[in-house]
């Protein structure tokens, strides 16, 4: 999402046009961000006051994925239902509940740490001595550091690294680059890998996890990454354009065919 559609909540170039060209289409597709914070619902507003239509059904979060991901770890467990303690806001406690889990700070089965603005010493005393204890330690995404107008924010990644020194404990992260997030959106639209391509702006989140899941991958350079900066990785991207703009009016199974090699 950021960096590829939007920046500092402008719409990039190309990137309505784009939507719309998929949507007449009826090309599926995810928009998808390692941000817990909000719901879909929210992030789809969010996205519409930016001039960009995505309805709430296109876009998939790390909390979507987190949810997912442990509804199926559940699911031969004798408690169908699950437990979690929460750091986090409510695109997260929100995805936890209606995938039927109960928060809960007494004996959860989960530990599970997202983005949010409020973290708290309290709030991280308690993940610390219930991991302690034998819950498991979930993250979300991994990113240390989050942006804002004043500079850097401690983001998700910062506060796992003080609660893994705190029990010697590393969590299980679901979210870019774990090809984990990729290939549970690809399960969420049905999709195969192999006529499937990832547009992103990270080479080492986006395109990593997408080469790691199988897909054709797009770097676009209206985000993070430069053209200096792909050297630096052992991997290259399938394609590296300027934005998306690049991809208006293309043959749509152009990507799919590359894909498919």
């Amino acid at each position: 999402m950021d960096g590829v559609l939007v920046r500092e909540q402008e719409a990039l170039p190309g990137a309505a046009e784009l939507l719309e060209q998929w949507r007449r289409a009826d090309l599926p597709y995810l928009v998808l961000t390692n941000n817990s914070i909000f719901t879909a619902r929210d992030l789809s507003a969010r996205l519409r006051h930016s001039g960009l239509i995505v309805p709430e059904d296109r876009i998939w979060t790390s909390a979507l994925a987190t949810s997912t991901f442990l509804s199926k770890q559940i699911s031969g467990e004798s408690n169908p239902s699950g437990t979690a303690y929460v750091v986090g806001e409510a695109g997260l406690t929100t995805a936890l509940h209606e995938a039927g889990f109960i928060m809960t700070e007494t004996n959860p089965d989960y530990v599970v740490v997202g983005e949010t603005r409020n973290y708290s010493f309290e709030a991280i005393t308690k993940a610390v001595r219930l991991i302690n204890n034998g819950a498991r330690f979930i993250l979300t995404n991994p990113d240390a550091t989050g942006p804002s107008p004043e500079g850097v924010l401690p983001a998700t990644g910062a506060i796992a690294a003080l609660i893994t020194k705190a029990t010697g404990r590393d969590p299980y992260v679901v979210g870019k680059p774990n090809p984990m997030m990729f290939r549970s959106a690809l399960n969420h639209l049905g999709a195969h890998s192999m006529h499937t391509a990832m547009i992103g702006d990270r080479m080492d989140t986006d395109i990593v996890a997408g080469m790691e899941a199988g897909m054709h991958t797009v770097l676009v350079l209206s985000g993070v990454s430069s053209q200096a900066s792909i050297s630096q990785y052992p991997f290259r991207p399938d394609r590296v354009i300027d934005g998306v703009y690049e991809l208006l009016e293309e043959p749509l199974n152009d990507l799919a065919e590359d894909s498919a090699g």
